[in-house]
């Protein structure tokens, strides 16, 4: 009897395995199929609208207060500084430009999360879709991956999800579009929204759509950033960006400095004044 009891048992386990195992098959079919590596779909340096030129060409509908700062900016690189871009100092892009995808990228979609996840700095992020609402504490934790809710609908009618609307919120400063410094309002208060969808004539080129509302704009700012699906069945991730390694940037105060060749401190741009060296007792000659 023992042994007609186990042998019954291991079968309900198997039925049950089975049952689970072909839920989750059916779960998955109602998703795209993002699987894979995602590469930036567009030639040349990354910019924020792809279909326009860097920097200046861009065209950025900012208000005058802000088109003011942005041209102090470009001065301030055409003089040989950083300008108002943070990432020389290690920090993340933040959104939306963490979408500019500089490293590989791979989309992890679950019935309530899907992440995004990309070997840069700082630059995964994590995009809820299980029906939450926005967190009462969200401003007083702001966040360079930010927090993003999400809602999966089937456009088409077909049964099955094919795009992902995402709404972004609570960022942190300092952040820029891309690398020539297009400034975001100071009050941290930008909202993000993306619509992501496979191309209707080529499923490994996917689209996301992004429009962004800011009171550093005259006008919500919408772009399309693309990416391709590598043609690999089993893709490397050589990727492992640790922006400290070798950084040759020395930051104080608010001055930007260079580490030479051989281990000194240099100025990093024309006719720049030494840091305050008043903790120091001066070197015996």
């Amino acid at each position: 009897m023992l042994y007609r009891s186990s042998i019954a048992a291991i079968a309900l386990a198997a039925v049950l395995g089975a049952t689970s195992a072909d839920a989750q098959v059916r779960e998955d079919a109602k998703y795209p199929d993002l699987s894979g590596q995602w590469v930036r779909g567009y030639p040349g340096g990354a910019r924020f609208d792809p279909a326009k030129g860097l920097g200046p060409r861009q065209e950025a509908p900012l208000t005058p207060e802000y088109q003011a700062i942005y041209q102090a900016d470009l001065a301030e690189q055409a003089a040989g500084g950083q300008g108002i871009d943070p990432t020389y100092r290690c920090l993340s892009p933040g959104m939306p430009r963490i979408m500019h995808v500089y490293s590989p990228m791979e989309i992890v979609v679950t019935p309530k999360t899907t992440h995004i996840l990309i070997e840069h700095i700082h630059d995964s992020r994590r995009i809820h879709t299980d029906g939450r609402d926005w967190p009462a504490d969200m401003d007083a934790n702001p966040m360079f991956a930010v927090y993003s809710i999400g809602r999966w609908i089937d456009r088409k009618g077909t049964g099955r999800y094919d795009t992902l609307l995402v709404e972004t919120r609570g960022l942190k400063g300092p952040r820029v579009y891309e690398a020539s410094g297009i400034p975001f309002h100071a009050d941290g208060q930008t909202i993000i929204k993306e619509r992501f969808y496979l191309d209707e004539t080529n499923a490994d080129i996917l689209n996301d759509e992004i429009t962004v509302i800011d009171r550093a704009l005259t006008r919500p700012w919408t772009i399309v950033q693309n990416y391709r699906r590598v043609a690999a069945k089993q893709p490397i991730w050589w990727q492992e960006e640790v922006c400290g390694e070798n950084n040759a940037h020395v930051v104080i105060g608010k001055d930007d400095y260079f580490l030479s060749s051989d281990g000194l401190l240099m100025p990093a741009k024309k006719d720049q004044g030494p840091p305050d060296l008043r903790y120091f007792k001066p070197a015996n000659r």
